[in-house]
């Protein structure tokens, strides 16, 4: 397997030139049962997954700056709380804030009582209320009630060197046409126009999925069809994969061999072109920070809402807090301008603030880009795992990852797949 020893961009310079990216938590999930509600002591309980150094000491700032009301806040590993997120919320005495992110999870907890309704937060002069719509949206449960705060996301995008586009006399393509065109182009130079990496990171499959289906289909479309709404094998899914086909040519013939990690440093050496992934990619990158760009995989379908992949995270609290006027405070002040900008200098985070109180003047062109971006999306949906379930993602897994090896055998492929999600929905 190649290593990433070569390439080009450094996180620490990205950060850098972004002045932080993230919101006041970078918190992919959370929660260990408190053992002392908001009321029974007035004290708020935080339960954060938040366990690596510099967040969890970035949260524990934040925390320790609240002025009006005291915080316990609790730490544990995200996979100790993803298996114990359920009994917690449905306890007799839950924290009363946890760490987790927006979508399915979120909205399947609102459905069953867990979550507090948060509405109001996002009205007038809410803490909220200045969020984009696409960010409202993303953070509505079925009844349209606002059950999440969200504090930070990523971009997906189609990424690549400037320096090497300038080489190759190429620019970005803005129609589905002109990409595979490019593609075409590259080829013909003997470029691997797609790097990729679905060998031990196999869900990097999905990320093609994903934007397909949210070209061809829309939005509430994918998010209905990893709910279990709709086929894996129906018209609508087999129409994506016409798409995804006319990729398969252009992909690196070793993406097999890397982990999504590796398949930077082909893009970095100019043996491959591009590279659909999220905008962490920095992480993997070393020096000359502003040579990395981006653009958004064209519209297919005109008639289809413009939607983005945008992993978020932040925060959701108990229904069963025993002060909710406190625990909005609360939530409130972890959403502001104020708080995501000091976790943002303290984590040294490579997400987006999602408060457009936050000062962006210092961001890095390629950062300001993508919040320009992630701001004029219609919707926005994060990825195959997060709108649906870890279970989910392992069918998707199994069958796209076979996909790409045998695009003929699609028919099979989307029936085998349902009927494992089928199993996954009925369990």
């Amino acid at each position: 397997m190649a290593t990433t020893s070569t390439a080009a961009l450094s996180r620490r310079g990205f950060l850098a030139g972004a002045v932080g990216l993230a919101g006041a938590g970078l918190l992919a999930s959370c929660a260990t049962g408190g053992t002392s509600g908001g009321g029974a002591t007035g004290t708020i309980t935080l339960q954060s997954s938040l366990s690596d150094p510099a967040p969890k000491a970035a949260l524990t700032q934040v925390v320790n700056a609240y002025k009006k009301g005291k915080v316990t806040l609790n730490t544990v590993a995200i996979e100790q709380f993803r298996a114990q997120l359920s009994t917690y919320l449905s306890s007799s005495n839950p924290p009363d804030v946890l760490t987790w992110y927006a979508g399915s999870v979120a909205r399947d907890y609102a459905s069953k009582g867990y979550l507090l309704d948060l509405s109001d937060l996002w009205e007038g002069s809410g803490a909220a209320a200045g969020y984009s719509a696409a960010l409202k949206d993303l953070s509505s449960d079925a009844k349209g009630r606002q059950i999440f705060m969200p504090t930070n996301y990523y971009w997906w995008g189609v990424f690549y060197l400037k320096s090497n586009f300038t080489k190759w006399g190429v620019e970005e393509p803005t129609t589905w046409d002109e990409f595979i065109s490019l593609c075409d182009k590259l080829k013909g130079m003997g470029i691997n126009p797609l790097a990729n990496g679905i060998g031990s990171t196999p869900w990097m499959a999905s990320g093609w999925f994903d934007i397909l289906d949210l070209r061809i289909n829309g939005a509430d479309f994918h998010k209905e069809l990893l709910a279990g709404k709709h086929s894996f094998d129906s018209t609508e899914v087999k129409n994506v994969m016409k798409y995804y086909d006319q990729l398969i040519p252009y992909f690196d013939p070793n993406m097999t061999s890397y982990a999504w990690q590796d398949a930077v440093t082909p893009l970095v050496q100019g043996k491959d072109g591009m590279y659909l992934t999220g905008a962490f990619i920095s992480q993997n990158l070393t020096d000359n920070v502003d040579d990395l760009d981006f653009f958004t995989v064209p519209i297919i379908d005109k008639s289809i809402p413009k939607a983005e992949e945008a992993p978020t995270d932040g925060y959701f609290a108990s229904s069963k807090t025993k002060d909710k006027k406190a625990t909005k405070e609360f939530l409130s002040y972890l959403a502001s301008a104020t708080s995501q900008q000091q976790f943002i200098e303290a984590s040294k985070s490579s997400n987006l603030p999602t408060s457009s109180d936050v000062d962006t003047s210092k961001f890095s062109p390629l950062v300001q880009k993508g919040l320009k971006m992630l701001g004029e999306t219609k919707q926005i949906t994060q990825f195959f795992n997060r709108d649906s379930s870890d279970a989910l993602q392992t069918t998707a897994d199994t069958a796209l990852t076979k996909f790409l090896a045998q695009p003929k055998d699609v028919d099979s492929i989307l029936k085998d797949w349902q009927t494992a999600a089928q199993k996954v929905f009925d369990a």
